[in-house]
């Protein structure tokens, strides 16, 4: 499953969504998009959410420097110099999950 996890109002939401789209079409991988909406700052806390949007494959968070991170809040999030992840990190992230594709 690929999620992405944003705060209402975000304006880099509907491109990371346009983004996990466009790149599940282009890998022939049958994934469910979804949207999870983080409301509170427990919710933030609870989803380990480190800004909006956070784009997850199969649970696991699609930059590999995230791991380390637990500033956890609502806030925006910037991928490198963007509020919107490279298509690269996607990629990566969906070919390294291993296994048959869904």
């Amino acid at each position: 499953m690929i999620e992405v996890l944003y705060f209402a109002g975000c304006p880099n939401r509907e491109p990371a969504v346009t983004l996990a789209r466009d790149v599940a079409r282009a890998l022939r991988v049958d994934d469910a998009i979804c949207e999870v909406e983080v409301a509170t700052d427990a919710d933030a806390e609870r989803l380990r959410f480190l800004g909006s949007p956070t784009v997850r494959v199969d649970g696991v968070d699609i930059d590999p420097e995230a791991a380390t991170q637990t500033d956890y809040s609502l806030s925006c999030r910037m991928y490198g110099s963007s509020g919107v992840p490279s298509r690269d990190l996607l990629v990566r992230a969906l070919e390294a999950r291993g296994g048959p594709e869904r």
